[in-house]
């Protein structure tokens, strides 16, 4: 059986297991998104106890073939991401979005460093929505969803002062007879990570969820919903 020892690693979820046990979801640099079976993590003497939680930076050691590996050996590499309120739930969005999204064992460790940066960020002060638009174009990008935003589907250049559509399949079209259309403006904002303007803050959430609504097909993002309920209260 296969082993991988000292793997940089996330924990995006867990649930109980048997009597003791953890089944832990893990973002991998080399391996993508790794399904373990922690044996005994529940324990109260468990050295896995404490470390098998979400934002902590490890080093994750397993074997095993199948769609569960055995985990044997998780490590806890230094520095801890401080994630609360808000931040902490838009971090579980980002989780979720990677669960849902990110098939397993597909490797992406360019998205990986996304991950731990947009992590960083989010443990800083500031608003949070600029962060989860970088990542969630990272994130489209790597599984080769989101289309070049700075040129239409039929490789003219976007234009500032334009209005432009989405066509899945195809990308940037002129928006005559789309429903929903994006400035010109703020797709270059976008391409070039700049949303210091509100209005591209704006048009930019509009089309991540329309995009991510897409792929995600019918499986709900519930911390989406949690976010939304919050902005309510």
């Amino acid at each position: 059986m296969r082993g991988i020892n000292n793997e940089p690693a996330y924990v995006l979820h867990s649930h109980p297991w048997k009597e003791s046990s953890l089944v832990v979801e893990a973002f991998t640099r080399g391996h993508g998104r790794i399904g373990l079976v922690a044996r005994g993590a529940r324990r109260v003497h468990s050295t896995l106890r404490s470390r098998l939680l979400a934002f902590q930076p490890l080093a994750l050691s397993w074997f095993g073939k199948g769609g569960l590996k055995t985990l044997h050996a998780a490590e806890w590499l230094g520095g801890r991401l401080d994630l609360s309120g808000r931040a902490l739930i838009c971090g579980f969005y980002l989780n979720e979005l990677i669960l849902k999204l990110l098939a397993p064992e597909d490797p992406h460790e360019a998205l990986f460093v996304r991950y731990e940066e947009a992590l960083q960020a989010l443990s800083g002060a500031g608003d949070p929505q600029p962060i989860l638009r970088r990542f969630e174009l990272a994130l489209l990008s790597e599984l080769g969803y989101a289309q070049t935003l700075d040129r239409t589907a039929e490789g003219e250049a976007v234009l500032p002062g334009g209005r432009y559509g989405y066509a899945f399949g195809l990308g940037l079209v002129h928006a005559n007879g789309h429903e929903t259309s994006f400035s010109g403006k703020a797709l270059l904002d976008m391409a070039a990570g700049d949303y210091s303007d509100p209005r591209t803050l704006a048009e930019s959430k509009l089309l991540m969820r329309t995009l991510i609504n897409h792929y995600l097909g019918d499986k709900p993002l519930y911390t989406r919903q949690l976010l939304l309920d919050l902005q309510a209260l």
